[in-house]
């Protein structure tokens, strides 16, 4: 992939209401590197689709992302936090004139969610992000090594994409596929998890659209999983003749007779192949080829609404997939007939139904955004959220990474290290969670009621620091002037949408 290094001098803000809550912080030139995940829309779509359409069980099948990191020896407290420059924060979406309200109770924030990608071992994987505040609503956080994978060279991962308000498959507001990545030059080069936090821009937000149809070649037919049917279209005697004398055109063909019912064998001089329609598991033990009783074609899968699927009474199989899509599948095999008086000339049209993409809107229209703040104090209250899963060392299994979790606390007084992971200074807060919460955001003055905060850090490392074969602590970067100037190059950045 191809990095730019962005002066940070010249990634100011440009709308009024960013540039006042972002002033006052200076920038670091040279700390900005960006990579591009899905640069053109071409390659977006590739990736909506393989999330979305063409593999519709993709989601459900991820991971959640363990790297390393999360097995790290020699961790040790170090002196108090320093800030390079002065605090300061941007307001979350819909807070820019507002002041937040403290409260003691906890409810999960709509801007949380999964971050999915595939790694480059070819595996799919989650983290857990944020969408934030940015000049056209369109921004993520999460975790650096949720966007870079540190055992391939440092390049950057693929079919990066954002889900929030993520629960079992299912995509509340759509997903967003990241455009472009932003973080600190040492984490781009350096692996330095000193800086291990990323802010990703991302496409509007996209869904699946209402049985659009769409005609294919019969190999696109065949591999697809979705919903699909084949059409059969009049024409001229001519047209079909002419269509079965190129071998190109030959299989989108096919003759029908008229009014002969009699059935015969494929050998009968002039006898034409009809199809009948038949049950799920007669078809799936049917041979093929010419035989009477043989599979015709593949299944045709039709989408179909919950209220049709519940009071089906007509043929085909009735079934839910994993996104709660309900379809029926009509399922065919051939009878060989003596021709009739009448003939019908047909072409096939092989067609996938689908749908195409909509457009979901904005990221942060959708769903909101934190805030973000910089330089602050050690000790600060904060709200931890992400999506955990899998074992802690000692094998007990205590999270399934189905629902969001959350841990509430201070962060420690000193500074972490981590020296097998180039960690000098990170924040750090009690937390007993597992892999896939790497990524989730910290944020501090939280609004139960507004469900907003200000972004403070990621989670970073997962870690066991007192030794007792289980984790217990986590711990995040600390966000300071040169996190700022990161942040600023990426809330300036637009993405645009997909779906026109």
């Amino acid at each position: 992939m191809k990095r730019i290094l962005l002066p940070a001098g010249g990634a100011l803000l440009a709308t009024g209401l960013l540039a006042a809550g972002l002033a006052g912080t200076a920038q670091a030139q040279g700390d900005v590197a960006s990579d591009d995940l899905a640069k053109t829309e071409a390659q977006a779509a590739e990736v909506a689709n393989f999330w979305l359409k063409s593999n519709h069980a993709a989601l459900t099948q991820a991971v959640a992302f363990n790297p390393d990191s999360l097995e790290v020896k020699k961790i040790k407290s170090g002196g108090g936090y320093s800030a390079d420059t002065k605090p300061g924060s941007a307001v979350p979406i819909g807070e820019e004139k507002k002041v937040a309200v403290k409260t003691q109770n906890v409810n999960l924030p709509k801007t949380i969610g999964k971050v999915f990608f595939e790694g480059r071992d070819g595996k799919l994987y989650w983290c857990s992000g944020t969408s934030i505040q940015s000049q056209y609503r369109n921004l993520v956080a999460t975790a650096g090594h949720c966007v870079y994978d540190m055992a391939a060279n440092n390049e950057v991962v693929s079919r990066w994409v954002f889900v929030p308000g993520y629960y079992q498959g299912k995509t509340p507001w759509g997903i967003y596929v990241g455009k472009q990545a932003f973080t600190h030059y040492d984490l781009d080069v350096y692996e330095d998890f000193d800086r291990d936090y990323a802010f990703v821009t991302v496409y509007n937000g996209i869904n699946l659209g209402g049985g659009s149809a769409k005609k294919v070649s019969w190999k696109e037919f065949n591999d697809y999983q979705g919903a699909k049917e084949v059409k059969r279209i009049e024409v001229s005697k001519e047209e079909y003749e002419k269509g079965q004398k190129d071998p190109n055109t030959f299989p989108y063909y096919d003759v029908e007779t008229g009014s002969s019912d009699e059935n015969t064998g494929p050998d009968f001089p002039g006898a034409i192949v009809d199809r009948v329609e038949t049950t799920k598991d007669k078809y799936e033990s049917a041979p093929v080829g010419r035989l009477n009783g043989a599979k015709f074609g593949e299944p045709e899968v039709l989408p179909i609404t919950e209220a049709q699927a519940k009071d089906w009474k007509g043929t085909g199989y009735v079934s839910q997939d994993k996104l709660g899509n309900w379809t029926v599948t009509h399922y065919y095999i051939q009878q060989w007939k003596k021709p009739g008086k009448a003939t019908r000339y047909v072409r096939l049209e092989p067609t996938i139904i689908d749908g195409f993409l909509k457009d979901a809107g904005r990221l942060g229209d959708n769903v909101g955004g934190q805030g973000v703040a910089w330089n602050q104090p050690a000790g600060a209250v904060v709200r931890t959220f992400g999506y955990p899963a899998g074992p802690h060392p000692d094998g007990n299994k205590s999270y399934t990474g189905v629902t969001p979790k959350w841990c509430y606390g201070k962060t420690a007084s000193k500074v972490l290290q981590v020296p097998a992971k180039k960690v000098e200074e990170h924040q750090s807060l009690r937390c007993p969670v597992t892999a896939g919460y790497d990524g989730g955001p910290w944020l501090a003055k939280y609004s139960n009621a507004k469900r907003l905060g200000y972004v403070t850090g990621v989670t970073s490392l997962i870690v066991d620091a007192d030794s007792n074969n289980r984790y217990e602590t986590i711990t995040s970067p600390i966000f300071d002037g040169e996190t700022a100037a990161i942040y600023k190059a990426a809330a300036a950045v637009w993405s645009g949408k997909l779906v026109k």
